[in-house]
């Protein structure tokens, strides 16, 4: 169950998802620091947050890409439908140069990776409550290099880019070492859902076969970090 704060009186409230309680110890830190903002909940999943965004009605959402159980891309867009005013920053570690034009397509305002210093995450949750994108410099210019360096020259979308969310999920986790049957537990899907969506993943990046699939899921992750 979600866990309910109320830090300042008239703040804007923001509610904090993120599966690590350190991550989310840190944030209700630096957020303590701002007069101006508050913490309302923390949620670890996704039943959580959307029960917490009923009942509490934030100014803001900050969320995690590693909400267990749930495709974070795909649960942004289901949050960006029922509540369309309500800002989301992510946080995370996920590789911004693939994911974050994905979060923005689902409809968050703002990308922001873990590692960045704590007045630059400050800067992101005032930029999204104040109805602005962020995204740093440092995001942005990895996409225009990733876009120069792999587009095709007819401008078609490199291979990667044509993968769907759930395909992305299942070969990143085919990257990280993951063999069928826990890919499936991880993802709360069929063995079968999860040998359809490798077979859909070896065709739209042509590869041969479940050996060429797994180095290049590996060599992917590597590339990510």
């Amino acid at each position: 169950m979600s866990n309910q704060y109320e830090y300042g009186t008239n703040g804007n409230s923001i509610l904090i998802v993120d599966f690590q309680p350190i991550v989310r110890e840190g944030l209700k830190s630096l957020i303590r620091e701002c007069e101006d903002l508050k913490v309302c909940a923390e949620a670890e999943n996704a039943h959580e947050t959307m029960e917490v965004i009923r009942r509490l009605k934030p100014d803001m959402v900050i969320i995690d890409l590693s909400i267990r159980g749930v495709n974070c891309i795909e649960f942004i867009e289901r949050i960006k439908q029922r509540y369309p005013k309500l800002p989301i920053l992510v946080f995370t570690m996920s590789d911004e140069s693939l994911y974050a034009e994905r979060v923005f397509r689902a409809g968050a305002n703002g990308y922001i990776m873990k590692h960045e210093t704590l007045n630059k995450v400050t800067e992101a949750i005032y930029k999204v409550l104040r109805g602005g994108i962020y995204m740093s410099h440092k995001i942005e210019a990895k996409i225009v290099m990733f876009r120069t360096l792999n587009h095709q020259s007819k401008g078609f979308p490199i291979p990667i880019e044509l993968l769907s969310n759930r395909e992305l999920e299942v070969f990143r986790l085919i990257g990280q070492g993951y063999g069928t049957r826990r890919i499936a537990e991880k993802m709360f899907i069929s063995i079968r859902t999860v040998e359809s969506y490798r077979l859909h993943i070896r065709k739209k990046l042509k590869l041969k076969n479940g050996e060429e699939l797994l180095r290049q899921a590996i060599q992917w992750i590597k590339n990510e970090r």
